[in-house]
């Protein structure tokens, strides 16, 4: 789960890290009355939507004045703001954040994040922060250093000073540096974070370290036990099928394809997705119905890949375990005789009763073209859409 740059900054607050001053409004009057409260030469006024690159794209504006912030603010409030991260279509904005700006002396960039590969909490840091950190990453990949950590209750001091060594602080300024690094330590375990990324971190011409921008991604697996963290999470800014995916315990990343895909398994799910491209189509989805779905669970699937308007045909792809195909078979027939089905459908069933399964696709009048095995179902499903 993502939240917003002024969430994820009173997340930091929260944890005794220095972030600027500022607030967020839902409209132009209410940004403009809070920001009265500042004490600011000018002010930073930022679009708040869930994607990098804001400032490239022209969400983020410095403004010398509240009558410009005005101005500006009803310039980008509900703009279609496109940045590297949105894709071509954009990100609605609407909401807005407004802080006091920062006397920048130097800029570093400081992320951490789970390290899935090692087990263990790795924090990556950079003296080379800003809007091109991609570029130093590909350019000058030695200016970025990645520390990981074994998961303890309270980093060591050593390991905060291996962190933070790139950035060259000295006395006050590397102290704050270290304390930062505790508390982004121990935030990110209180709260089942998966990503922390700060970009830019400032030392300021007064010799503060300052978050400048803050990024945050949470465990959606966790959020049971995350009340507050989940108090914050922006309906607004997900995919609408997605969210009702979620309301089934279903797991749907909407894509840019023409063939829906549902398969229980997330590494069936990829193996079908890679061999779709390989036959020259592309996935409109990854949907895993999991090992254990009910009837009503595949039901609720089918329904979500056939809402997509893109999907030609649907690749069903069951591997019965845990997972019993007559089950699955059900949930399809159940489903489309809800649902007016005009696309091609191929299903391919194995395992735990794939012979009760098949017979019960075969009983239900439906026109379904059956498959073998996984390189049978690719073929006809691209050869039926074609």
């Amino acid at each position: 789960m993502n939240i917003h740059e002024h969430q994820a900054k009173e997340v930091l607050k929260k944890y005794g890290a220095n972030v600027p001053n500022g607030y967020f409004a839902l409209n132009i009057k209410d940004l403009v009355e809070k920001a009265k409260n500042l004490n600011t030469e000018k002010y930073v006024l930022k679009a708040q939507i869930h994607a990098g690159g804001r400032g490239k794209g022209g969400g983020v504006k410095i403004i010398d004045n509240l009558q410009d912030l005005e101005t500006e603010a009803s310039k980008l409030l509900g703009k279609n703001l496109v940045t590297h991260q949105t894709g071509p279509s954009g990100r609605e904005v609407k909401r807005l954040y407004v802080e006091e700006s920062s006397n920048i002396e130097r800029e570093f960039y400081l992320s951490c994040l789970v390290d899935r590969a090692s087990s263990k909490i790795a924090f990556i840091s950079s003296d080379q922060g800003g809007m091109d950190i991609e570029k130093v990453a590909v350019e000058t990949p030695e200016k970025i250093i990645t520390t990981k950590i074994d998961l303890i209750n309270e980093i060591l001091d050593d390991d905060c000073e291996k962190i933070i060594n790139i950035f060259g602080l000295k006395n006050e300024a590397k102290i704050e540096a270290i304390h930062l690094i505790k508390s982004i330590y121990k935030m990110f375990i209180d709260t089942d974070a998966n990503l922390v990324e700060i970009n830019p971190l400032i030392l300021t011409k007064t010799n503060s370290v300052v978050c400048l921008d803050a990024k945050m991604n949470f465990d959606s697996n966790a959020l049971f036990r995350q009340s507050e963290i989940l108090k914050l999470r922006d309906l607004s800014e997900e995919n609408e099928t997605e969210i009702e995916a979620s309301k089934h315990d279903l797991a749907y990343i909407k894509l840019d394809g023409s063939i829906g895909c549902m398969v229980n398994g997330a590494g069936l799910a990829m193996a079908t997705m890679d061999i779709i491209k390989l036959y020259g189509e592309e996935p409109a989805n990854f949907l895993d119905v999991g090992g254990g779905a009910s009837k009503e669970k595949v039901s609720a699937a089918f329904k979500l890949i056939l809402s997509d308007a893109n999907v030609k045909g649907i690749l069903i792809n069951i591997f019965g375990g845990i997972m019993r195909c007559d089950v699955l078979a059900q949930g399809v027939v159940d489903a489309a005789k809800e649902i007016n089905i005009s696309v091609p459908l191929v299903v391919r069933l194995a395992g735990t009763n794939f012979k009760e399964g098949k017979e019960i696709l075969k009983k239900s009048g439906l026109k379904i073209i059956p498959a073998e095995n996984l390189d049978d179902a690719a073929k006809k499903i691209v050869e039926a859409i074609r």
